[in-house]
């Protein structure tokens, strides 16, 4: 296994030092320069200075790519840039024969409103793969962000610039301000960048693009043509600070004779915010005592397995210019699956996250909800010689829980002082055709208590090496791939806790390949994938092959489900991007897919179907279809024996209606069946709703039901239970039913000016009967309590079983109750007042109430009535924050 390992990664070093040069250069000038401006320019969307009434900048050998690829544009489009000492300037005349149906919608920055927008792409470093977007709708929306691996974008950068629209007579018309302070370039006494153009008209569901991707092909920015003539600027010295005061206040549920949290909290707040430029092309951002209550929360989940839930990052400083820090997604744009447990190196959530030091017995306690973040500082930018950079240093604080029991009080360490590091480099070689990088994590914990040892890792590294190589000139074929590995330090009893968690399992007794190492005071490991894809064309090709060691372990800075796997898939597809009377668009494919474990055991395999189409109406569809035969569970038993997956299959089906209307429903319906009688259905409806140009609602209702046969309950020791090694298993049939929706309204005043409103209601039941025990390991065979000589009573909300009988040697054994019904309501309302450029008042209320019992049967009445009836933590918050420029 190593020595195949070792062989693809020198293959592809090959391929990278020894990869075909680059042909000839692709891009073309652009038929127009940019100008100089010898007048301020105004930025009030009418294109009334001298600049913008010249010909010899302007630009309007535009094409469709939709409907029509290739198409001339049923609209003129006519585009300027000009340039001034401190700024680039973009004036936009979108010419439209019937200006009265012009779609102009409010919406949130970055918010998607299905309305008729111009787009200015920009590669300033002329690297062809990276870059920037600007763009302004016909109400006046920015839409902003960055290019990366030639064909992604990512809108979570957000940049200081200006610019605005209006509508008139002859169309619509955009203006834009862009400061040199929002690029990245190298100096020089003359500049060459690469820029692109995209327009949308709305109604007509029409993209149009100076030069665009062929809908069989792929790369985007290195096809953008290249524009002269700025001269004589200089890249500014950029230094931005960002104050902050916070206002917070907190009125929470607690019982009475609690002597830690009272009716209400108050807490004031200090905070600052600073980017500041290190020469040309690097950018430092630091934050000090940071607060993101303005964020949106997260989703309640109901998680009945072994695997840890992943929440999305929604903190500003995390996720801003987060492309960076992307691994192992280079060079080819697709990337399947197929039950691969994706390890992120790198997981942001990791900072500040909850302590995770246990708690002795207490009556009460009070424990913080997250590690607060003393400081944070972020280094991204771009080095010589085409080296892509960036690298994160993160400083949590020690923190305490206070406690009482039995009317003492006492406080006890939970999370030590935390340093995290990240640091990633890439480089690309022959114009993108090969690239390398690596990244790097660290976390080191400065302990205070040394029983805390015991709980949490004392530090951990993490390193992995990443890169592509095509292996042909037009891009179409290229392998991709990273290889990783892990080291983790802590105490005796703490790594031998760590392999025996469900990322590991290492406790499994019929386990072959590695053990428990109960003296071990660290744990290696290591993991990696490699892509085979063709990418161009209407035919498409992709192959992968992954491995994760059972040792491997990301945790402490990044996010892994489980390791002790090898995957492996070949599929292929086809598709049509000619519209005819049907279609606009078809897309069909099939793949074959396997799993193992490091024994060799077979754990999950299977046939899938995949195809999607846009119906002429421009609705559209998609579903899958997959099979899977017979094959071992190593996680069902949660550390003990294997078992077996019975056969099985699944459907999934989803349309949405044309996205151009007022009014877009979708809707989806999931389906897995098993042959032993499990299965799992999911229907949803997606309803979005413009009943005007500034205000939208969209709920999303989801109903969804679990039949499981053998559903984890726990396991106990028991000398009589030989066939199992010692231990009984305790399953049960689950029967879940559940009700959500998310329900968010947007009501946006001005383009500075906005409400969000996001609520989610969530009502989730579970029901366990027919509780058993495994009596065979490596089948599906288990014997039902209470049936023979095996005994099971239940007493109030405990259930105790004996395996054989009061008077025969199996012990008896104790639980609580796993039913449950589960009443969920959170949601925020959030006011966003951008008052300045880059300066923003928040207003913010936060919700959230719960409520849970035993009662396993789904009663939607009784629950919504108990819901309402709950008392709610209400949290409200003031941020006012000011952005200086310097």
């Amino acid at each position: 296994m190593k020595l195949k390992v070792l062989i693809i990664v020198l293959l592809i070093l090959a391929g990278i030092v020894f990869g075909e040069g680059r042909d000839s250069n692709t891009s073309k000038r652009l038929g127009a320069k940019a100008l100089r401006s010898t007048e301020t320019i105004v930025i009030d969307g009418r294109l009334s200075e001298t600049v913008w009434q010249r010909m010899d900048n302007c630009f309007s050998n535009f094409l469709q790519r939709d409907p029509v690829e290739g198409a001339q544009p049923t609209e003129r489009t006519e585009v300027r840039i000009a340039y001034d000492d401190e700024a680039l300037y973009v004036g936009a005349r979108m010419y439209d024969s019937h200006p009265d149906s012009i779609v102009a919608r409010l919406s949130r920055r970055d918010n998607s409103s299905s309305s008729d927008i111009i787009y200015f792409y920009i590669d300033p470093y002329l690297d062809h793969r990276t870059g920037n977007y600007f763009g302004v709708n016909a109400a006046g929306t920015l839409f902003d962000g960055t290019l990366y691996n030639d064909d992604w974008s990512d809108n979570s950068w957000d940049g200081v610039w200006e610019a605005k629209s209006s509508i008139d007579s002859l169309g619509w018309v955009a203006e834009m301000r862009i400061p040199y302070s929002q690029l990245r370039f190298h100096k020089a006494d003359s500049y060459v960048w690469a820029i692109n153009v995209e327009r949308m008209i709305q109604r007509k569901n029409e993209d149009d693009y100076i030069t665009f991707t062929p809908k069989d092909g792929s790369g985007f920015v290195s096809r953008f043509p290249e524009i002269q003539g700025i001269e004589h600027i200089t890249p500014p010295g950029r230094v931005e600070l960002l104050p902050y005061i916070i206002g917070k206040a907190e009125y929470l549920r607690h019982d009475a004779e609690d002597p830690f949290i009272k009716n209400s909290r108050y807490t004031p707040g200090l905070g600052l915010d600073f980017k500041m430029g290190l020469g040309s092309n690097l950018t430092l951002n630091a934050t000090v005592n940071p607060d993101f209550g303005q964020v949106e929360v997260d989703p309640a989940v109901v998680n009945l397995s072994d695997v840890e839930t992943f929440y999305q990052e929604k903190r500003p400083f995390f996720i801003e210019g987060s492309s960076i820090f992307n691994f192992g997604r280079g060079g080819a744009v697709n990337y399947w699956g197929f039950n691969w447990p994706e390890p992120n190196l790198f997981y942001s959530r990791r900072i500040g996250r909850a302590p995770q030091g246990s708690l002795p017995d207490n009556d009460y306690s009070d424990v913080p909800s997250g590690a607060h973040i003393l400081g944070a500082a972020k280094l991204t930018g771009k080095m010589s010689n085409n080296w892509n950079i960036g690298a994160i240093s993160a400083l949590t604080m020690r923190e305490s829980a206070e406690m009482q029991y039995e009317g003492k009080k006492s406080t006890l360490e939970v999370e030590p002082l935390t340093y995290y590091g990240v640091y990633r480099a890439q480089k690309d070689f022959n114009d993108g055709r090969q690239g390398l990088g690596f990244l790097a994590t660290q976390s080191s914990r400065f302990f205070k208590e040394d029983w805390l040892r015991s709980d949490i890792n004392s530090s951990a590294l993490a390193l992995g090496l990443d890169g592509w190589t095509f292996l042909d000139s037009d891009k179409e074929w290229v392998i991709s791939g990273y290889m990783e590995g892990t080291r983790v330090t802590g105490t005796k009893e703490r790594i031998t806790d760590l392999q025996m968690n469900s990322q590991h399992y290492l406790q499994r007794p019929d386990r072959k390949y590695i053990h428990v190492d109960s003296s071990a005071t660290s744990l290696s490991g290591y993991a990696g994938r490699f892509y085979v894809v063709k990418q161009k064309g209407n035919f498409f090709v992709n192959t992968a092959l992954g491995f994760i060691d059972p040792r491997f372990d990301v945790n402490d800075a990044g996010y892994m489900s489980r390791g002790d796997v090898i995957n492996m898939h070949a599929g292929a597809g086809y598709k049509w991007t000619e519209p005819n009377k049907t279609f606009r668009y078809l897309e069909l494919g099939g793949a074959f897919f396997r799993s193992y474990d490091f024994d060799k055991n077979i754990i999950w395999e299977g046939l899938f179907h995949f195809g999607s189409i846009t119906f002429s109406n421009y609705y559209y569809a998609n579903w899958n279809l997959a099979y899977n035969p017979r094959t071992i569970s190593n996680r069902r038993t949660r550390g003990g024996p294997l078992t077996l997956n019975e056969s099985g299959s699944q459907v999934n089906f989803y349309w949405h209606s044309d996205d151009r209307k007022g009014l877009v429903i979708g809707n989806g319906y999931d389906y897995y069946g098993s042959r032993d009688g499990s299965n799992q259905w999911d229907t949803y409806w997606e309803i979005q709703w413009r009943p005007g140009a500034n205000f939208s609602i969209s709920i999303t209702p989801e109903f969804s039901g679990l039949v499981e046969n053998t559903q984890w309950v726990d396991s106990y020791e028991d000398a009589a239970a030989r066939a199992t090694y010692g231990t009984r298993y305790i399953f049960a049939k689950m029967e879940q039913l559940t009700a959500a929706a998310g329900i968010r309204v947007n009501w946006i005043f001005t383009p500075q000016l906005s409400l969000q409103l996001y609520m989610q209601p969530l009502i989730s039941s579970g029901d366990y009967t027919d509780f058993k025990m495994l009596s065979r390991p490596g089948s599906m065979d288990y014997d039902n309590y209470g049936k023979g000589n095996s005994t099971i009573v239940k007493d109030g909300d405990e259930y105790t079983v004996d395996a054989d009988g009061a008077a025969n040697p199996a012990e008896a054994y104790t639980f609580d109750n796993p039913s449950f019904n589960y009443k969920s309501l959170r949601g925020n309302a959030v006011l966003r007042w951008e008052y300045m450029p880059g300066s923003i008042l928040y207003l913010v209320w936060t919700q959230n109430r719960d409520e849970s019992d035993t009662d396993g049967q789904f009663k939607f009445g009784r629950s919504l009535n108990r819901l309402v009836n709950t008392r709610a933590d209400n949290i409200f918050m003031m941020k006012f924050t000011y952005w200086f420029n310097m």
